[in-house]
């Protein structure tokens, strides 16, 4: 019988969970909402009842290995603990992966979701075949995954690569988690909506002026008919975006670098400006060899890179020793 995984993305939003085999093929996959919890032992109840949903539905198709959950938070990944998850502050500090074994009797793997995101691109998606590549999530904020000879950079504390809070604009704008001029407050989708409701009073001609509902997809419409404050807004985007990347490749000589999330559906209005910008801040030979890629799996990502973290561990783990 063929190995699977249950593999969980824990959002702030929406908890997606899906069973999965070692070809990446997605055999079941449910979603919710994740709930509005004031306990840790909320979110794990929901983890643990979508997980047995996903594994009734499979029973029949193979034998399920473990389950690994993608949580947008920094993670112990060897011991298996949220370190801070600002959307869902209850599971700060928490033992995740030690709940969720104790209550589907599986062996566990914790991981941060834009890592998890990361693997699954490279796995099946827009990174298939590189050892060297690096995934930036533009959604509510910025996330990001950074791979090094096939394997996830983690750092110490597990925090590695959070690109998001590099500062690109010292006297910036104020950011969540306390510094200034973040990567994430000029190039997410929240910074676009945001820059565009800065920019209005100069645009008066603009059909994006006093929307109070005003969403990244109305600003990429409107720049795809001509819209000028629309297309100022994907320039800057495009130009610290540049900044940022050009780091990048200066710092890590990537073979590929993928976008993704929701604010990257502007790529034909703010690349140019992007790529302009990555020639002026990187080494020639860096910039020659990395691809700039737009993200393949969409929501998918997750799961996947979850579920392939757990095929990976078990080559080396031996059958029926938990991970965590």
């Amino acid at each position: 019988m063929k190995e699977i995984v249950i593999a969980a993305d824990l959002g702030g939003t929406n908890l997606r969970m899906a069973a999965i085999d070692c070809k990446g093929h997605i055999l079941h996959q449910i979603k919710r909402e994740t709930p509005h919890a004031e306990r840790a032992d909320e979110i794990v109840a929901a983890l643990v009842e979508s997980a047995e949903i996903c594994r009734s539905k499979v029973k029949n198709e193979g034998e399920i290995i473990a389950i690994s959950a993608a949580v947008p938070s920094g993670v112990d990944y060897r011991n298996g603990i949220v370190v801070k998850a600002p959307n869902i502050p209850c599971l700060d500090g928490f033992r995740l992966a030690a709940a969720l074994k104790n209550k589907l009797n599986l062996p566990v793997i914790l991981e941060n979701d834009a890592n998890a995101a990361a693997v699954g691109e490279n796995w099946t998606g827009a990174s298939k075949g590189f050892q060297d590549s690096i995934m930036l999530t533009m959604g509510t904020g910025v996330g990001s995954g950074i791979i090094i000879d096939g394997k996830i950079l983690r750092g110490i504390d597990g925090m590695a690569g959070e690109i998001g809070h590099v500062c690109i604009e010292p006297s910036g704008n104020p950011c969540g988690c306390g510094s200034r001029g973040c990567v994430e407050q000029y190039t997410s989708a929240t910074a676009i909506v945001r820059q565009t409701k800065e920019l209005e009073s100069r645009y008066r001609k603009s059909p994006l002026k006093n929307n109070s509902r005003l969403t990244s997809a109305d600003i990429y419409d409107a720049g795809k008919s001509g819209d000028e404050l629309a297309l100022e807004v994907f320039r800057r985007m495009g130009f610290y975006l540049g900044i940022a990347i050009g780091g990048l490749v200066n710092t890590f000589n990537p073979e590929v670098i993928v976008l993704g999330g929701g604010a990257a559906a502007g790529w034909d209005l703010f690349m140019p400006h992007t790529r302009n910008q990555i020639a002026k801040c990187a080494f020639q030979k860096s910039v020659e060899r990395a691809q700039i890629v737009p993200a393949m799996l969409g929501d998918d990502a997750g799961i996947l890179g979850a579920a392939k973290l757990c095929f990976v561990e078990s080559r080396t783990t031996a059958k029926g020793v938990a991970f965590n």
